[in-house]
């Protein structure tokens, strides 16, 4: 871009993202290198110089500096201590790296960052070759010599000129000479000087391309040279020595992989800003260049101070990266770098280049599903039913930890225990966070930061309560919902990630109400609570168990705690009169309670209130049961695991960019491990099985700086491409598309699937589980309010109500045979509670679809237009394909199962159709009439018809319209009425899998009314 600064003339290298999936948001800035110097910050002695700075003086002088003696530039008389020689302690071993991983997070100045190479580990340097080259200054050719240097599995080249061996021979000689004059330094000469002439200072020939020296013999001369050097820790450890090297502390960090390309170079400022914001000075005279330090590793690059080794910003290589050379403006996603002249700005260029295309070809282009990550053969994989096990395999992982944590929530509970009964603080999340980070861990944590008028979770007591924790914990949230004009979208994906080596993600956020396991415990009251008499038909002491799901369960109570109910409700006293939520729960130790505090809760009834007050009950346990909750998640390890840390990388990259509050050293930037590493992993995850996995995502650039919905491909393929089945569970179904309100066509899909079997004449089966109603607070005996109103009416939409369904699509094609190709189920428990008979729906959370016993699909997105469109909720998710398969049956013929795939389907079914080892259901082939409509459908409709007798729930089938609905809550249930008799119906219930009521309020119009809040707020928000 035509001039530099100061006078100076100089060419420009942009490298930048121009295309459409740029990872910068815009103004962006990118790399090229730049003269070790400018001329007008030459030190005494150097020659100012003109024209290119690259081009050599044409015979080096033999200058006076200011040495004793005025001895030249090659004295040979310099010596140091032999004790400087390389070596090695007691104890250390040659090779053992010098910097861990985790100096990315603490880098000194680069004339203060000490030895950056491996104790007892020699630098060699090889002259391999030179180039001969005119300038328009000059008449002579100049000679730039080809270098590769070798440290141990770390190789690299350089480009030098004769005149860069000539300044660093001075520097090394000023070193030299100060350091003798420091009295109390161990540098110190000792002795006379004939005693220590064990090293010299290795000679430097002297002229440079004039001189009668064959090229072959000089090249020869300089490599001798420069080995004599690197032999010597005294002037290899010297600042100057690592910038002529073009090494520092990141230069040989095994996990941040090759040694990669470094250097000096001249940014210009601005390039990485927001394009329409901090105008100030955006005009090309008003730029400034500043020196920074380049490193370019396997898929990302970076720059940093030098004068304090803070990282300033660091690009992800993707789709949209390229490098372009010359002095033609590029768009506003670059990163603009100033390089001495042309010549070394290809040279940088097609380094860069060669770089990111041979050891970062895996993000330079989309892959299947355009997804940002391809499929990872061999990955050691675990899956996840409900929150016991996956928060427990957290915890184990966190303990583990040795470097990193990342965290990313929808929302996060500092206080939830990971594993239980907590006897102990030891698994709570923010007491492990704190343990670790005293170890030196450093952990990150993304949160959302939602409307608080619209959402309660109290995203700033969350991010308050881990940072008081330690200064190694740094929690950001976002978005700024002004400047960044995000109202609506929310950033919805959880994910745990340690060490970049094994990562958890899928529907559980680390937070109160998702722990559960297969029992789905209603009640957890504590031990000899005085309970309140039920209102009507009490029960005997003596009086049996309810039969059913939780007659079998073991006790829940201790007798060690003999609490009261508090004068509060739902409030509970402790023996020494101090409420919990005040303090912690003191006495642990023989607790048997597994949701204290805020972690019993029922959503649809009440709603979270005061988390900052996380140990007080906020609803009345002796009245009111829990809402169980079901969740599935996942765990990956290796490549796989880099890919999930990578996008947490980019999102937590690109808010310390977007946000100025965050811009300051004290959030760092963080860096991708390398993916040539993994092999110094740990071990596999514990009860982990190998499979091909793809790591699946929907964000935008108001979420991460660039576009993708592969989540949603995904989807599309695995449905189309299914053979025999496909299995969804999900806490929203809001599809079929319309143009207006509905985006998304998953629905559509399973419509001309469902249609193709029928033309085709096979076997194809649907499984649909959904919550029975949607997770927000509403009576729903008094029609549950607008907000449940409103998902209800997209997901009857969706699923039977209207031209556009399923249901009704089919059945205009099919006609009654539907019902031979698709069930939707929803999930109920019972129990007792203070001696009556109570039940409550198991509310679906799980975003998971498994297809064919083979292919599994996990993670956060649901299935509607904000999850899986991209440009709205941010989401992730694998794509799980099975490399080991299993004997197995599908429609009643030998199969090759995916064990990931047959072990996940075979748990859910256990426990939703209440299978056991002495039960003689058979529920290995899922498409089979036998199963399909004798076992599953039958289970769902017997369940469902005995739970409408006894507690006549809702919702219903039996319900068409409020009218009825004000009706059918009048009429007493037979639980109250006759609970022997109930208990004897409910002994038939058999697990928790239950007919969804398509005909609940059928004869409604369930769209909030215009004028209320609901009304107001865009139809997007709800699908």
């Amino acid at each position: 871009m035509g001039q530099g600064v100061s006078g100076w003339q100089g060419e420009e290298a942009g490298l930048g993202c121009p295309g459409t999936r740029s990872k910068l948001p815009p103004q962006l800035p990118l790399p090229g290198p730049a003269p070790r110097d400018p001329p007008s910050r030459a030190p005494p002695g150097r020659g100012a110089g003109r024209g290119d700075p690259w081009a050599e003086a044409g015979t080096m002088q033999t200058l006076a500096g200011p040495f004793a003696g005025g001895s030249s530039l090659d004295a040979s008389d310099l010596q140091v201590d032999g004790d400087e020689v390389e070596g090695l302690r007691e104890g250390e071993e040659p090779g053992d790296p010098l910097y861990p991983f985790l100096v990315v997070y603490d880098l000194k100045p680069l004339k203060s960052q000490g030895p950056v190479f491996a104790k007892g580990v020699p630098v060699t340097a090889r002259v391999e070759g030179t180039e001969r080259y005119t300038t328009g200054s000059k008449i002579r050719p100049s000679t730039l010599y080809s270098l590769r240097l070798t440290h141990g599995d770390f190789t690299w080249t350089m480009k030098k000129k004769f005149k860069h061996f000539q300044e660093l021979h001075r520097d090394l000689m000023r070193h030299k000479i100060f350091m003798s004059f420091l009295p109390l330094s161990r540098f110190a000469f000792h002795g006379s000087r004939a005693e220590a002439t064990s090293l010299e200072m290795p000679a430097l020939p002297h002229g440079g391309d004039g001189t009668s020296r064959r090229p072959s013999s000089k090249q020869k001369y300089l490599e001798s040279y420069l080995n004599s050097l690197l032999e010597m820790s005294f002037y290899r450890n010297y600042h100057a020595m690592a910038e002529f090297l073009d090494v520092s502390q990141l230069s040989f960090i095994p996990d941040l992989g090759p040694k990669g390309l470094e250097g000096m170079i001249l940014k210009r400022s601005g390039g990485h800003r927001i394009q329409g914001l901090n105008c100030c000075g955006r005009h090309q005279i008003c730029y400034r260049w500043s020196k920074r330090w380049l490193v370019v590793k396997d898929s990302f690059l970076l720059y940093l101070k030098p004068e304090s080794g803070v990282v300033s910003f660091v690009l992800l290589f993707d789709p949209g990266f390229s490098v372009m050379v010359g002095k033609k403006s590029t768009d506003s996603k670059t990163l603009i770098l100033k390089c001495s002249s042309y010549r070394q700005a290809r040279w940088w260029g097609q380094e860069i280049t060669e770089l990111a295309q041979q050891q970062g070809d895996d993000f330079l282009h989309l892959h299947r599903h355009q997804a940002f990550a391809p499929v990872r053969e061999g990955t050691p994989t675990r899956w996840f039913v409900n929150g016991a096990g996956y928060f427990a395999a957290v915890g184990d992982a966190l303990m583990q930890a040795k470097e990193e944590i990342y965290i990313t929530d929808w929302w996060l509970s500092p206080e939830m225990h990971l594993k239980r009964p907590a006897q102990t603080d030891d698994w709570r999340l923010d007491i492990l966070l704190k343990h670790k980070a005293e170890e030196g861990v450093r952990v990150c944590v993304l949160l959302f930061k939602e409307v608080e008028l619209a959402l309660g979770i109290n995203s700033g007591y969350s991010k308050r309560a881990l940072m008081l924790l330690h200064p190694n914990i740094k929690v950001m949230r976002h978005p700024d919902h002004v400047s960044s004009v995000v109202f609506l979208w929310a950033h919805h994906e959880k994910l745990v990630v340690v060490d970049q080596s094994v990562a958890f993600l899928g529907g559980l956020d680390l937070a109160y109400g998702r722990w559960d396991d297969h029992h789905y415990r209603l009640t957890d009251l504590p031990p000899g609570t005085k309970v309140r008499a039920p209102h009507s038909a009490p029960s005997s002491p003596g009086e049996p168990p309810a039969p059913g799901p939780q007659a079998s369960l073991p006790p829940i109570a201790s007798p060690h705690l003999s609490l009261d109910p508090a004068p509060h409700a739902g409030l509970w006293l402790p023996p020494s009169g101090v409420l919990l939520g005040d303090e912690p729960p003191v006495n642990l130790a023989a607790n048997q309670q597994l949701w204290l505090g805020k972690d019993y809760s029922n959503l649809i009834t009440k709603d979270w209130v005061q988390l900052d007050r996380p140990f007080e009950d906020f609803i009345d346990r002796s009245r009111m049961p829990r809402m169980p909750w079901r969740d599935v998640g996942v765990a990956v390890h290796g490549r796989a695991a880099r890919d999930v840390a990578r996008h947490f990388i980019q999102r937590w990259n690109f808010t310390k960019t977007v946000k100025n509050k965050y811009r300051g050293p004290e959030y760092p930037c963080l860096v991708p491990k390398s993916l040539g590493a993994t092999h110094r992993l740990p071990g596999p995850l514990a009860g982990a099985q190998l499979a091909n996995v793809q790591v699946l995502r929907s964000v935008d650039r108001w979420s991460a700086g660039t576009h993708e919905c592969s989540i949603y491909n995904a989807y599309l393929s695995l449905i189309q491409t299914s053979q025999h089945y496909i299995y969804i569970e999900n806490q929203f179904f809001i599809s079929c598309a319309d143009g207006r309100a509905v985006l998304n066509t998953v629905g559509d899909a399973i419509v001309s699937r469902i249609l193709r079997a029928h033309r085709e004449q096979t076997r194809f089966r649907v499984f649909v589980l959904l919550p029975l109603l949607p997770g927000f607070e509403g009576d729903i005996a008094e029609g549950g309010g607008n907000s449940i109103q409103a998902i209800l009416h997209f997901t009857y939409r969706t699923l039977c109500r209207g031209d556009s369904s399923i249901l009704c699509r089919l059945k205009a094609a099919i006609g009654d045979e539907w019902k031979n190709y698709i069930s939707i189920c929803g999930l109920r428990t019972h129990g007792e509670l203070s001696g009556t008979l109570i039940t409550e729906l198991v509310y679906i959370h799980s975003k998971m679809l498994i297809a064919d016993d083979r292919r599994v699909l996990i993670g956060s997105a649901n299935i509607n237009d904000r999850s899986l469109l991209g440009k709205r909720d941010s989401e992730l998710a694998v794509l799980v394909e099975d490399a080991e398969l299993v004997p197995s049956l599908m429609d009643g013929e030998p199969y090759q199962a995916g064990k990931f795939a047959l072990s996940l389907r075979l748990d859910c079914f256990r426990s939703l159709l209440g299978e056991s080892g002495a039960s003689s259901l058979n529920i290995q082939d899922p498409v089979s009439d036998h199963f399909f409509h004798g076992v599953w459908k039958a289970t769902a409709l017997s369940n469902a018809n005995i739970y409408d007798q006894v507690f006549r729930c809702l919702p219903t089938n039996a319900v068409p319209s409020l009218r009825a609905l004000r009706g059918y809550a009048g009429v007493q249930n037979l639980a109250g009425v006759s609970p022997e008799l109930a208990r004897q119906h409910l002994a038939q219930v058999r697990g928790h899998v239950v007919q969804f009521p398509l005909r609940f309020l059928a004869e409604e119009s369930l769209l909030p009314p215009l004028n209320s809040k609901e009304g107001m707020i865009p139809v997007e928000v709800w699908t």
